[in-house]
């Protein structure tokens, strides 16, 4: 899970486009009653007169964009028109000069700026003593909350948006296929500037999504606490999962097994007790009590005592996410609201787009054909937690304990899978040098939550990799994480220090980088060098990457109803917002979902964590599920490090002309419902 969109540049992420309509600020100064249209135009027009019409495009959007920004505090009405006519820039030769140094410049503040945040969140994301409140006050703090401000005040920012336009989504589209590497890279040098946002609504962004974090990071479940009606525990006494992501893991390895479904029943009853807020508070976390989550019952000393309903806290983080994120809307006038910045902003695609592309596959007539075959594989009609099902995932036949024994034997610590990642990406493809020279700009840290990859922000800067190890080492499930998080980190190292330009570099967003993991995490058992011989892999894995698409995407559906619904409900409790989670969750099971896995308003949908401490991430996975499977027939039969240079080195276009590079064709569901089709059909011989 990439967290840079959101932890690392909140200034940009958050502030989305600023070109636009205008409207008043909140601090009182407005650029309308400011720096007016006759001015605008008596600018435009004495720039024109003097350099010629050849730069009228771009001078009569300079003079614009920088009058959207511009403030009385900023200078006069002369001071406008004296800076535009002394720091417009005509002669390609002059332009090239500056956006080298513009580049350059930002390279270095934004790198450093990144360590320092990375390395004052440590206490937080590593593993070690307990969280204390002066780790979360420099953990929130943003050190670059103030860079904005700042650029506007030397009048950094007003130059860059005077000399390179900002292009709308819909303009990049439709021109982007013609453009040039050094157009693009000027593009993204237009998107730099487009909103500005006061230094105080970043800091507190970034307080709140840190708070966010740490609210996630540290919410783990006892499983060996856990008691059945007959007051027996079912887990081992020291397995400690956090939610959901151990929580949902352990319950996808539970297909087989004594007790299996008896397991996974009593794991989707702790899951709906977290969605709707009446998981006690005293097992969060804790190891004093024994817990029955069925009846919610619990006891200390086997004498039942009194529990304390967890108060909302989950929906009031999200509350607070929401909130932070509105906040911005008001200097964001081109993009308006947080659901606007998510998707048409960061993602660079509509929100309706990637809402059509979801329901399409959810209501495609293979669904109920994946789940018929998974009914019979069980030999039982399928249950609502069946849509973790991981039946598709051949291991060989090798028990998931055995896979333990070799990665915990293999990877004891951090540092034992650090010094192995050379040796993982020849096993790739790569080059001896190239493996040596991508790992050695990526270190790996034992993590206090489930783990995530964290990029450089500058050139010859470390990725970091950080995972949950055990005290007896990595376990297979650990194993197969940072697997996936390794394949970021791949990502993140090559299109940082890879690509031509540095406006250029990483992905269009952040479902591209998620593809490149699932890349990397679908070969976890060649890596360990264990050959997978089933003749039906491959269409094994064309199903699991169906059913974990069809899985997502309901989730996604979710939490952009959710989104939705705070922006129509901006002055709800967090009681309220619990319920119309409930109730969204609810609406998308009966609507896509109770006729395939059983159950009528069944909530399950909620659980995801990044809904609570990642706002409007999740449509990054499904999106990375259909990126991934159409990349990975691309890279069938090819040598995948080769590949994976050629398309990943086109670094941050948008994604749509991204992919028509990488694959040849536009992001769609149909090759991966295709397929499905496909599997089945031989399967079923």
């Amino acid at each position: 899970m990439r967290k840079i969109f959101m932890l690392m540049s909140v200034s940009i992420i958050l502030a989305g486009s600023g070109c636009g309509t205008k409207k008043e600020q909140p601090t009182g100064e407005s650029s309308i009653l400011f720096i007016g249209k006759p001015v605008v135009e008596k600018v435009i027009a004495q720039l024109a007169d003097s350099l010629g019409a050849k730069h009228q495009f771009r001078i009569e959007r300079g003079v614009n964009q920088v009058a959207d920004l511009w403030r009385e505090s900023d200078g006069s009405t002369a001071d406008f028109e004296q800076f535009c006519k002394e720091n417009f820039v005509a002669e390609d030769a002059a332009i090239k000069t500056l956006f080298d140094k513009l580049e350059r410049n930002f390279e270095v503040l934004r790198g450093n700026f990144h360590k320092i945040d990375l390395q004052l969140k440590e206490p937080i994301h590593l593993t070690g003593g307990e969280i204390e409140p002066v780790d979360m006050m420099f953990g929130s703090y943003d050190a670059s909350a103030h860079l904005d401000d700042d650029f506007f005040n030397n009048k950094i920012a007003f130059l860059t948006a005077l000399n390179f336009p900002y292009y709308s989504l819909k303009e990049k589209t439709a021109q982007g296929d013609n453009w040039s590497r050094l157009q693009w890279a000027y593009a993204r040098m237009g998107d730099r500037f487009t909103s500005r946002v006061p230094a105080h609504i970043i800091l507190k962004a970034s307080q709140t999504l840190t708070e966010a974090d740490a609210y996630i990071s540290d919410y783990n479940i006892y499983m060996g606490r856990l008691q059945n009606a007959d007051g027996k525990s079912l887990f081992p006494s020291d397995m400690k999962l956090i939610t959901h992501w151990g929580l949902r893991d352990e319950l996808k390895s539970n297909y087989a097994g004594d007790h299996g479904l008896e397991k996974q029943r009593m794991i989707y009853n702790v899951m709906k007790r977290i969605i709707d807020q009446s998981i006690p508070q005293q097992v969060i976390n804790r190891d004093e009590y024994a817990w029955n989550p069925e009846t919610n019952k619990i006891y200390t000393n086997g004498q039942e005592s009194a529990g304390n309903p967890e108060p909302d806290t989950r929906y009031k983080v999200l509350l607070d996410n929401f909130k932070v994120m509105k906040s911005i809307d008001a200097y964001s006038p081109h993009l308006p609201t947080y659901i606007d910045r998510a998707f048409e902003g960061a993602m660079e695609i509509p929100q309706e787009d990637v809402e059509r592309l979801f329901i399409e596959f959810v209501s495609s007539p293979q669904v109920k054909e994946v789940a018929k075959y998974i009914s019979t594989q069980l030999g039982r009609e399928l249950e609502p937690f069946d849509i973790w099902y991981n039946g598709f995932k051949s291991r060989g036949g090798i028990p998931e304990e055995q896979l333990t024994a070799m990665t915990s034997l293999r990877y004891p610590n951090a540092k034992a899978f650090e010094a192995d990642l050379p040796n993982i990406l020849t096993k790739l493809g790569w080059s001896y040098d190239d493996a040596t020279r991508i790992s050695s700009l990526v270190t790996v840290d034992a993590a206090r939550g489930s783990g995530h990859a964290w990029g450089a922000e500058m050139r010859n800067d470390l990725a970091h990799l950080r995972t949950r190890i055990g005290e007896n080492g990595m376990d297979y499930k650990g194993y197969n994480i940072a697997v996936h998080e390794f394949g970021h980190n791949v990502e993140q190292t090559v299109t940082m220090n890879d690509v031509d330009y540095y406006m250029l570099q990483g992905v269009p967003n952040t479902a591209f980088t998620e593809a490149v993991a699932f890349l990397f995490q679908n070969r976890d058992l060649e890596l360990l060098g264990l050959k997978n011989a089933d003749p039906d892999k491959e269409y094994m894995m064309a199903l699991d990457n169906f059913w974990s698409s069809y899985e997502i995407m309901g989730v996604s559906l979710v939490d952009m109803k959710v989104w939705k619904w705070m922006y129509a409900n901006p002055d709800a409790t967090p009681a309220q917002l619990k319920e119309a989670v409930i109730s969204a969750a609810r609406e998308v099971w009966n609507s896509y979902y109770a006729g395939i896995l059983g159950g009528k308003d069944e909530p399950i949908l909620a659980i995801y964590s990044h809904m609570i401490d990642n706002p409007l991430y999740l449509s990054n996975y499904p999106m990375g599920h259909l990126i991934e499977f159409q990349v990975s027939q691309q890279v069938k039969g090819k040598p995948l490090a080769a590949e994976f240079n050629r398309m990943y080195t086109q670094g941050r276009l948008i994604p749509q002309i991204w992919m028509k590079g990488a694959v040849g064709s536009e992001i769609s569901t149909q090759p991966t419902l295709k397929a499905a089709e496909e599997a089945l059909g031989k399967l079923s011989k």
